[in-house]
């Protein structure tokens, strides 16, 4: 099986990581890597009202950096029900002043910090929460299509596990009686929202290919 490189638009190691483990876990022959030189490029402000409107924004304007090549993109965040949705498209800048900025994330560490500030005193049947993930594909600046994945869990009053990043510390999934912390990438893949967008993405993007190579071969 040959391998196909989709390039991932995003400065975050730990996104990185759970999209390769992702596809490894998968094995359909995609591999994943980030856009060459992405560091180097203007910074595409995520302030949309929703996840998929940055998704969208973040994938056609980076696509442009790789012409002809197929970029991923993705937003994803937190949904706690007793904040009422709250940190939400907010998720990566939550501790900070508002109104927030969409130019200015602040670190995981007082991002929880501050979720558990407001979640202290709400019982367990009243913690529960989701994660949301919205991946956009695109290819020079138009976006082909969007995947969404949810994972539903609970809101612990501490946090637990060394692996992942952002909320991962403090999301139990029941499922598996573990933090999203306490999950090596592979086994993060199979439960999570990146994980659930990713699959979906890889369905779309194994019959795009094959749709490909049969137009291909009929016009060679």
């Amino acid at each position: 099986m040959s391998t196909r490189t989709v390039l991932l638009a995003t400065s975050n190691p730990g996104k990185l990581r759970d999209f390769a483990g992702a596809a490894a876990t998968l094995g359909l022959g995609i591999a994943i890597a980030n856009i060459p030189n992405f560091s180097s490029l203007p910074q595409v402000i995520e302030d949309g009202a929703t996840f998929e409107e940055n998704a969208r924004k973040k994938a056609e304007s980076y696509s442009l950096a790789a012409p002809g090549e197929l970029v991923l993109a993705d937003d994803s965040g937190l949904e706690i029900d007793a904040l009422g949705g709250a940190p939400g498209v907010h998720s990566a800048r939550y501790a900070a002043n508002q109104p927030y900025s969409a130019e200015c994330n602040t670190d995981d560490e007082a991002n929880n910090a501050r979720v558990l500030r407001e979640m202290r005193g709400v019982p367990e049947e009243k913690r529960t929460a989701r994660f949301v993930c919205v991946l956009a594909a695109a290819r020079d600046g138009t976006t082909l299509a969007t995947f969404r994945g949810d994972v539903e869990g609970i809101i612990l009053e501490a946090p637990r596990g060394q692996n992942g990043f952002g909320y991962d510390p403090l999301f139990y999934f029941p499922q598996i009686g573990k933090t999203f912390a306490e999950l090596s990438a592979e086994e993060k893949a199979n439960y999570s929202h990146r994980g659930a967008a990713f699959r979906a993405f890889l369905k779309w993007c194994e019959q795009s290919f094959d749709n490909q190579s049969s137009a291909d071969q009929s016009f060679g």
